[in-house]
């Protein structure tokens, strides 16, 4: 049974409101104004939550404020409930993140529906779509069911690439996201000199070049196949029906681009004040930790040295001698262009 808590001041709505949800099989918990509405969210954790906007004590954006800074009612959808039909009050309310808006007096048909129809796409993105491009064929055909979501791309863009193509040049402008179904990619930047800097590597499963479509400018930098790869492309269309029509989708991508760029100040931070062989010793556990197979018992890639140097930011010699002493010192094997890390407990905790 669905749990759903109703906000609201006026006692009256606010019994005939639970009434009507009982009837309808949810299991219904009330608070009479915001600041005990925020706390029964955080205690209860409802499945839905509706809420009136004027109300004593703390009005229903402060409430929707609070609630969405909590990392654990913040996926909850919300239903702002409220007399004002004002077109500013409407547009604030789904600007917070309100996931629907019904204005007083409603009949019980009409809040029912709006309630199932958020439920239900609620449980959508919820769900634990697997990580292959059938996983992403199914999350976009339960997307096309929401009213919202009709208008999404049937077309699906498979692409191949070779060790070494480009998916995407600096400069160039973004058409869509990628999505890596098989292979690995590199994405970096160039200085004006020709040297490299690798800055996120992707494997299976990743999505990666929706940051310049969220930004709305061209790519800053360019995105090329380490091994032969196949990727889809997404169309425009199709990300933005996502982002900008469902707020869960909205904090989910959010949530990867903070971690990004948490990610990449870290990365500068090394590259400041870590020795080169620490940052050798870091790359490959980067690696690792990207492309290692959950059945495999060691790593072993085959990755040229310039994009290793890439990765670590230093003259390729200098990796080449980095891994030649720790070939010496046991901590990796080599075998052509292959790399085997034998140990990567010392290596990921390399003293500087």
């Amino acid at each position: 049974m669905k749990t759903i808590l109703l906000i609201e001041d006026n006692q009256d709505v606010r019994e005939n409101t639970a009434e009507i949800l009982s009837l309808a099989q949810y299991r219904v918990i009330t608070a009479a104004n915001g600041k005990e509405g925020v706390e029964l969210a955080i205690r209860e954790k409802p499945d839905l939550i509706i809420c009136d906007i004027m109300m004593p004590v703390l009005d229903g954006h402060g409430v929707l404020h609070l609630l969405s800074k909590n990392e654990e009612t913040a996926g909850i959808p919300f239903i702002f409930l409220t007399a004002k039909a004002e077109r500013s009050d409407f547009r604030k309310g789904m600007e917070m993140g309100a996931d629907d808006y019904l204005t007083k007096p409603f009949d019980d048909v009409e809040l029912l529906s709006a309630i199932e129809i958020r439920l239900k796409k609620n449980a959508m993105f919820k769900k634990e779509f697997e990580k292959t491009m059938s996983g992403i064929n199914d999350f976009m055909t339960e997307a096309k069911g929401m009213d919202s979501l009709k208008q999404l791309s049937e077309q699906r863009d498979l692409r191949f690439y070779k060790k070494k193509d480009d998916i995407y040049k600096e400069g160039s402008y973004p058409k869509g996201i990628y999505f890596v179904s098989k292979g690995k990619i590199k994405a970096y930047h160039a200085a004006e000199s020709g040297k490299e800097l690798i800055t996120e590597l992707y494997k299976e499963g990743d999505f990666f070049g929706y940051i310049p479509l969220l930004q709305d400018r061209p790519y800053s930098g360019s995105a090329t196949a380490l091994e032969d790869s196949e990727v889809y492309m997404l169309p425009r269309e199709d990300f933005f029906e996502l982002i900008y029509k469902n707020a869960e989708v909205s904090r989910k991508f959010i949530g990867i681009l903070s971690n990004n760029l948490h990610e990449n100040e870290k990365q500068l931070v090394k590259l400041a004040y870590h020795s080169v062989r620490k940052r050798v010793a870091e790359a490959l556990v980067r690696l690792s930790d990207t492309y290692k197979k959950e059945k495999d018992h060691t790593f072993s890639m085959n990755i040229s040295r310039e994009d290793l140097a890439n990765m670590v930011g230093t003259a390729t010699e200098t990796v080449i001698r980095t891994l030649s002493d720790f070939k010496e010192d046991k901590l990796i094997d080599v075998s052509g262009g292959t790399i085997t890390v034998l140990n990567y407990a010392k290596l990921a905790t390399m003293k500087n």
